[in-house]
């Protein structure tokens, strides 16, 4: 246990897992970057284009291998899982949050730590293949059932708390402005572009199973690399550029930033021990369920929660805790499922 411990803690360690995903090295070159000023950038287009892409890879060949391997026990424990802490962490995020910020900014933050972030998956995922540590492509199923729920349980607790009356801007209240929106929360909650594109490309890749997949596998596969070099090249320069936002968050809220997934990961860990699930598995969950959202819930969050300030939420999740878990995270996560 101690020379776990020991390697655990080593930055070497940690380091030489970093290294082993060039893909993720490519997020620190666009930080660089944006930090010297460079005029590196990618064009939004093309970003978006490499978002689906990569929601496509992920979903398809995440169908292929339920295929595959069918409805396991350890899908359904994963599951189980991935949804039960879904539900509880954007609980105790809102009040743990609420002491230093308003209740709406609260709910937001509830729904962006609740949540997850497919990015952070995708990196995870690339270490996982670098090393060759297996995993079940019912993960890919998991993370599409852990994005929404957060986002509904964080406005019912900001509406149960009393705070959904507060003033807009325009002096008419939050709760009026709101009334009627359920129908448009759970629209872009549960049928969001994203998610519908990760849905539909998992089930497209459990009908046509190795058939289908043998058209692609060229782009699904062998593509899928260079791909996400760009989607994490353009992630570090943006990353990077919002670390003034940061300022205005203050100490205490960075420190939750980084504090709150690591709390999340050890749930995570502790539960997946119990179910016995493979350590691929493992290490995936606690990559998601530390993750925070920055494209759902800030999509979600204008429509339900005006008052909350993106500049705040979407910091947090991009500027602290999506680079601390690809540069600390991710690998000490391989590191501690040994």
């Amino acid at each position: 246990m101690w020379t776990l411990a020991q390697e655990v803690l080593s930055p070497g360690a940690a380091l030489q897992v970093l290294l082993a995903s060039p893909p993720v090295l490519f997020f620190f070159l666009g930080a660089f970057a944006a930090l010297v000023k460079s005029n590196l950038y990618v064009p939004k287009p093309v970003t978006k284009l490499l978002s689906l892409y990569l929601l496509w890879a992920i979903g398809f060949k995440g169908g292929v291998e339920i295929a595959r391997s069918g409805l396991t026990a350890e899908a359904v424990w994963a599951g189980a899982i991935g949804i039960g802490l879904a539900c509880v962490v954007p609980v105790y995020v809102f009040f743990l949050v609420r002491r230093f910020v308003n209740g709406p900014n609260a709910a937001a933050l509830a729904a962006t730590y609740g949540s997850i972030s497919a990015v952070t998956f995708m990196a995870a995922s690339a270490i996982l293949d670098t090393r060759g540590i297996m995993y079940g492509g019912h993960m890919v199923a998991v993370m599409a059932l852990m994005e929404s729920p957060a986002i509904v349980i964080a406005v019912i607790l900001l509406r149960l708390s009393g705070n959904s009356g507060e003033e807009t801007g325009d002096g008419c209240a939050t709760s009026r402005r709101s009334h009627g929106s359920w129908g448009r929360l759970l629209h872009e909650a549960f049928l969001n572009g994203p998610v519908l594109l990760l849905l539909g490309s998992l089930l497209i890749g459990c009908i046509t199973a190795d058939r289908g997949y043998k058209l692609f596998k060229p782009l699904a596969g062998d593509l899928f690399n260079g791909v996400l070099v760009f989607f994490l090249l353009d992630l570090g320069i943006l990353a990077s550029r919002r670390l003034h936002d940061l300022r205005k968050a203050g100490v205490m809220l960075v420190l939750l930033g980084i504090a709150i997934p690591l709390v999340n990961a050890a749930a995570a860990f502790l539960l997946c021990r119990y179910a016995a699930l493979p350590r691929g598995d493992t290490i995936l969950l606690m990559t998601l369920c530390a993750s925070g959202s920055y494209i759902a819930v800030p999509a979600a969050a204008r429509l339900v929660l005006p008052r909350a300030t993106p500049g705040l939420y979407v910091s947090m999740a991009l500027g602290v805790t999506f680079p601390f878990n690809i540069a600390v995270g991710i690998p000490l996560y391989v590191l501690v499922t040994k």
